[in-house]
């Protein structure tokens, strides 16, 4: 789906101009595209250069892989340690816990009644003794789906209403001026909606953390409670977003072994990025101040990517005085899955593809950096770097590794083969990629810590195959790593906008 350029870019096209703009727009696909065609050149008509490219690129992989293992095992420990810490005993030394509210969003858009009905469940179950009195639940529907969401509001608010301190039910017109249909429009009108209601209750801003969850998401019992103790202890907790691992383990066991490999790939990259916050954007499920998103007027509403987008939006407005505090008690998602393995490819070319399509937030940060004297020049230089560098690596550092590396011995010369060099060097890069294989080891023990119990409707040998689908590691992030994310970099590049795709999320009982 494919939409129209956004409010955002006009007013970033006013800002930096609409020619400086576009420019912005076209060097992440630009410097991917170039990489690639000259990877192919070299290869054709300078294959030793690209020899000794190929070398210090798998020289560099490793040193990457190394630092992914430290950190993946440095946030896998804290997790370990943060989900058996009793964060409800530590409330009680702080006397401003009783104060504190807790506004919860879940979008839906024709989701099956059962699908809510379990990250209800999980709310129910939180440990954190004032869901009564500081729960405020917001159920977002859409009007284009008016009808089953009702019904299903109805049904919900009867069975699970009086646990909480307000049960709240929003529908967001459709059509409205200036928005892209999806979950940051149906957000943003709850939010307003949600407002109105803490203003009628009488309740301080500040004495507000909102979480907002794809509805899909199933908090860990100990969420909230953590959540409320990182909160109150922090310097400066207007000032912050907070971050929680995402595991995609709702329905792990039955999704295809490309879409378990992709998912777990996402989780261990969010958990090593957990450990630098100074890297940190918000991602998926997030928490954060009230204050803040009123200042910013909610998640913004004509974007495909509103969960990192409203860090951003808080970065800017505060000219760098915000940042992402990491928190290592999870949430628990759905992977991508349909009723059929093919379709749950699709889907999850799909979503990769969406998320890829974070790289519209380089013209939003360059566009606002532009004139902006109080933003700190050293931050603009690190989050332009961090931004680009991340969706560039994504784009091409599986092709170029499993793929394009080999270019230079299939089209070498006999001059060139009778070289020591050439005949030694796939004796090195085999032995540089027997080495990095450490991180889909450490990937595949990781991944086992985290799985849910093996439900009863699977069959034992299910475990094996969790164990042989790191196999499927470099096919998988060529297919659904790369490819995607080239796809929404070119898209941008040629000024083909795209629009929001609803994950389709099933569960087998």
């Amino acid at each position: 789906m494919e939409a129209t350029p956004t409010l955002s870019d006009a007013e970033g096209r006013r800002r930096l101009g609409a020619r400086r703009y576009r420019m912005v727009e076209m060097i992440p696909g630009g410097l991917v595209w170039s990489t690639l065609i000259l990877a192919v050149v070299l290869s054709l008509f300078a294959p030793l250069i690209a020899i000794y490219f190929i070398i210090v690129y798998d020289l560099f992989w490793l040193f990457r892989v190394c630092y992914f293992v430290f950190f993946l095992l440095l946030s896998w420990m804290r997790y370990r340690r943060d989900i058996v810490t009793d964060w409800e005993a530590q409330l009680d030394a702080l006397p401003r816990a009783v104060e504190m509210y807790h506004l919860i969003f879940l979008p839906t858009y024709k989701e099956d009644i059962s699908i809510i009905r379990q990250t209800m469940r999980s709310l129910v179950a939180a440990k954190y003794r004032y869901k009564k009195e500081r729960f405020i639940v917001v159920l977002a529907g859409e009007e284009g789906d008016k009808e089953q969401f009702l019904s299903n509001a109805a049904d919900i608010e009867s069975e699970f209403a009086d646990t909480f301190f307000r049960f709240v039910t929003t529908v967001h017109p459709k059509g409205l001026e200036g928005e892209l249909p999806g979950k940051g429009s149906n957000i943003n009108w709850a939010g307003h909606r949600a407002q109105e209601l803490v203003d009628s209750l009488g309740i301080p801003y500040e004495h507000v953390i909102v979480s907002a969850f794809d509805i899909d998401t199933c908090v860990h019992a100990q969420y909230f409670a953590c959540l409320t103790v990182k909160y109150l202890t922090h310097p400066n907790p207007t000032r912050t977003s907070f971050q929680p691992i995402a595991l995609y383990d709702n329905n792990m066991w039955d999704a295809p072994a490309p879409v378990r490999v992709a998912a777990f790939g996402t989780t261990f990259w969010l958990m090593t990025e957990l450990t630098r916050p100074e890297r940190l954007f918000t991602f998926s499920s997030h928490s954060m101040s009230l204050c803040a998103l009123i200042d910013v007027g909610f998640w913004q509403k004509d974007i495909v990517t509103e969960d990192s987008r409203i860090f951003l939006q808080c970065l800017v407005k505060y000219n760098g005085d915000y940042t992402v505090t990491p928190i290592y008690v999870p949430v628990s998602m759905d992977t991508v899955t349909a009723d059929t393995w093919k379709q749950s490819l699709i889907n999850l070319y799909k979503q990769q593809r969406r998320w890829a399509w974070g790289v519209e937030h380089l013209p939003y940060l360059v566009s606002r950096f532009f004139h902006n004297k109080t933003f700190p020049l050293r931050k603009k230089i690190f989050y332009i770097w961090t931004l680009s560098e991340g969706m560039y690596t994504w784009a091409t550092a599986p092709l170029m590794i499993f793929i394009l590396g080999y270019l230079p011995f299939w089209f070498a010369s006999d001059s060139l083969r009778a070289r020591v060099l050439f005949q030694n060097t796939p004796h090195t890069l085999e032995r540089l990629m027997q080495l990095s294989m450490l991180g889909v080891f450490v990937s595949a023990f990781v991944s086992f810590t985290l799985l849910p119990p093996l439900p009863p409707h699977k069959p034992a040998r299910s475990k094996l195959i969790m164990v042989l689908q790191w196999a499927l590691t470099p096919i998988t992030f060529i297919v659904f790593g790369s490819i995607p994310a080239i796809d929404a970099q070119t898209k941008l590049m040629r000024g083909k906008y795209l629009g929001f795709n609803v994950t389709e999320k099933k569960r087998k009982v």
